[in-house]
């Protein structure tokens, strides 16, 4: 479960952003802050994965609530990181880069419809799972650090070059038909594909939202990466 803090001066945008997350599986509101006082307080009792953080703000500005909550990582011994996605009304180039370098994810200028909204936080929490299950092997290859830097999704999503549409097809729909989610040789066996072949769609897939990866443990060896549409 992703854990939501909401941050924005304005009550019922607020509101209408904390109904978006709360609509979404595995997601959560855990608080609500209306300036940069209150949003770093919540942030330290309440330790929530992703922040959706509004750069006016009447006591500071986001971007200073960000730098703010990137120091508080520094000097937490638990290890404990959040994420913070813009959604804003901002438009200045000098705020966007402001709010690049002090390690936004993304950034959201108001209006946008709730899609946009939601393939953000999607984004987001295949972004931490990707960094726990590197984590977890203890190592990464230059394939999966090329796609943690190029993950923000695109305005679409074509296909990258070499894959094709009518593949892309058949793993998404059987990736469908079973809810509990498969692994690549499970899915490459149910669409008469190779592993290697499938697996790549699978973490396209990943990588744009649209499926969730998951770590299953078995006595030795690396453990199992299965994949489950949610998209």
């Amino acid at each position: 479960m992703t854990k939501v803090l909401v941050v924005d001066d304005d009550f019922m945008v607020a509101k209408l952003h904390s109904r978006c997350v709360s609509a979404m599986d595995g997601f959560t509101v855990v608080g609500v802050a209306h300036n940069g006082a209150d949003a770093l307080r919540a942030a330290r009792l309440l330790r929530p994965d992703l922040v959706l953080l509004d750069v006016y703000l009447p006591d500071m500005d986001g971007i200073t609530v960000l730098r703010e909550l990137r120091a508080a990582e520094q000097r937490d011994e638990g290890g404990h990181t959040v994420d913070a996605l813009f959604i804003t009304a901002a438009r200045d180039a000098g705020i966007i880069r402001a709010a690049l370098r002090a390690g936004a994810l993304h950034y959201l200028i108001k209006p946008f419809n709730q899609a946009a909204l939601q393939e953000q936080l999607r984004h987001a929490a295949s972004l931490r799972t990707r960094f726990h299950e590197l984590a977890e092997l203890g190592e990464a290859r230059q394939e999966d650090v090329d796609q943690i830097f190029g993950t923000r999704p695109p305005g679409s999503r074509e296909l990258p070059k070499g894959l094709a549409a009518h593949t892309a097809e058949l793993v998404e729909r059987t990736l469908r038909e079973q809810p509990a989610g498969l692994s690549a040789t499970e899915c490459a066996l149910a669409g008469s594909l190779s592993r290697v072949s499938t697996r790549r769609y699978l973490e396209f897939f990943a990588d744009t939202g649209r499926a969730e990866v998951t770590l299953r443990y078995g006595g030795t060896g690396r453990p199992e990466r299965r994949y489950r549409w949610v998209g």
